[in-house]
């Protein structure tokens, strides 16, 4: 059975959702009603840790004093601010073109220079995303970093719309914690939001069905449990990415405050447990990343958390799923 680990984010109320880019869903799903009575390397990579309190990740959630460089803002929603705790996240490539182009950036220092020394977690020295803003096209890619400590990867950006873009990482600084620093991109073009895509309990992907169950409760923590087959079979033999059985980014809808988790305590399969607590009622965008046969997938849903119903949103009937795919490449995995 496995055992929780409290991972938890701060965050201010659900803004409507807007901005847009072409991207279709590869899978939506529910979590169970909040009871009313009550108040993410490859095959190679090592073997997942227990917790993310052990494997060095729970600073991301925590917090720490706001105003002291390298430490996590108290109170703050990650990914809401282009700068914290004297750290910025550059982007040097702000305008990026719809379809496949290169996005380069840096992480600068109080003293306005680049920083070049991370602290390495889960197999990498930082972790970046890229978003659209109605949370149709999600992207989990790898930079590599210069000398100079300028970032750069190959992104591929379906259409024109509003974008964000997530730097998580923790600096190789004295007494630093985990910092995710977030900017908006913007790609030129005529473009129209896309609806973010229905709660319903599954997501497939790849031929790969994942079933959300669990709890999202704000600011209550709750599991979620993510339950990968195929044909049919519970699939028992995940492979480790990024030092687990599984990478699990959730997006609130809006204003896209970011909440990063990794697995409780585990086996390779079929259940992959999470727990986390929602950091305000609304309405949120999962993407579970898993890898299984060499190649990483991203199975996503639609969640509500806070609302009467939440748990059968859908009236106790399962629409279909939106048709979608998720890919990997050289530049990362995936979804949109």
């Amino acid at each position: 059975m496995n055992t929780g680990v409290k991972i938890t984010a701060y965050a201010a109320a659900l803004a409507a959702t807007f901005g847009a880019a072409y991207g279709v869903g590869t899978g939506v799903g529910p979590v169970e009603e909040p009871k009313k009575a009550g108040h993410g390397e490859h095959a190679a990579a090592p073997a997942p840790s227990k917790s993310a309190a052990a494997d060095g990740h729970a600073g991301h959630e925590e917090g720490a004093a706001a105003n002291t460089p390298g430490t996590a803002a108290a109170n703050t929603p990650g990914g809401l601010q282009v700068s914290e705790g004297g750290y910025t996240l550059a982007m040097e490539t702000p305008v990026p073109t719809a379809g496949k182009s290169v996005l380069k950036f840096s992480v600068k220092d109080p003293a306005g220079k680049k920083v070049t020394a991370f602290t390495t977690e889960h197999g990498k020295e930082l972790h970046f995303i890229v978003a659209s803003r109605d949370l149709n096209t999600f992207r989990h890619l790898h930079p590599v970093k210069a000398a100079d400590g300028t970032w750069s990867v190959a992104a591929d950006l379906p259409a024109a719309g509003g974008y964000k873009a997530f730097a998580d990482f923790k600096p190789a600084a004295p007494g630093a914690q985990g910092i995710t620093l977030g900017v908006d991109l913007s790609v030129p073009g005529a473009y129209a939001p896309k609806p973010l895509p229905a709660v319903a309990p599954t997501a497939t992907v790849d031929g790969y069905q994942v079933r959300l169950g669990g709890t999202l409760n704000p600011g209550k923590a709750g599991e979620l449990r993510l339950t990968v087959t195929k044909a049919g079979k519970p699939v028992t033999d995940l492979e480790p990415y990024l030092g687990a059985y599984g990478h699990l980014v959730a997006l609130r809808a809006g204003d896209l405050a970011y909440l990063h988790v990794h697995p409780n305590e585990g086996g390779p399969g079929p259940d992959v447990s999470f727990t986390a607590t929602a950091p305000s009622a609304g309405t949120y965008r999962l993407f579970l990343d898993f890898q299984h046969e060499g190649k990483v997938r991203t199975a996503a849903f639609t969640v509500t958390a806070g609302t009467t119903g939440a748990g059968s949103a859908t009236g106790g009937k399962t629409p279909a799923p939106a048709a979608g795919e998720a890919t990997h490449d050289a530049g990362g995995h995936a979804h949109g």
